[in-house]
């Protein structure tokens, strides 16, 4: 099989980048760790190095690192400081790996698109396309 999207989900907390990590690849048929089970791999980068609220330039790039198979990496950012990390960190050009994108999605809903495109074989366009796509979501 050819490598898959890796993507990566930026909170301010461990917690929720966690949460929204596990329940988009469960939601992929993905189930447990990151890349199992026919799932896109999936990692989190919430809150700080020392557990606190937060963004860390650190567990951003260690994350894109660890879900780069060479097809790109989208990043998904909760808000604000996660966001301009992870613009910072593209303008630096050297810290992300290649192929690495921030996809302007809301967190949860762009998540789970951009995995369960992602794991379908779609490729960055793809998933960035699904992921900012919903926005569009409406649950009335």
């Amino acid at each position: 099989m050819s490598a898959r999207v890796g993507i990566v989900l930026v909170s301010h907390s461990a917690a929720v980048a966690a949460s929204v990590a596990d329940m988009a690849r469960a939601l992929a048929g993905g189930g447990g760790g990151a890349g199992g089970g026919g799932s896109a791999p999936v990692a989190a980068a919430g809150g700080t190095a020392d557990g606190g609220f937060g963004t860390s330039a650190e567990l951003i790039t260690e994350a894109a690192t660890s879900v780069d198979g060479g097809a790109g990496v989208a990043v998904l950012a909760d808000l604000g400081s996660a966001v301009l990390t992870v613009k910072a960190l593209l303008a630096e050009g050297d810290e992300l790996p290649a192929g690495t994108r921030l996809v302007d999605a809301p967190f949860v809903e762009g998540a789970v698109a951009a995995v369960v495109t992602a794991s379908a074989g779609g490729d960055l366009d793809a998933v960035a396309a699904a992921a900012s796509e919903a926005y569009s979501y409406r649950k009335e």
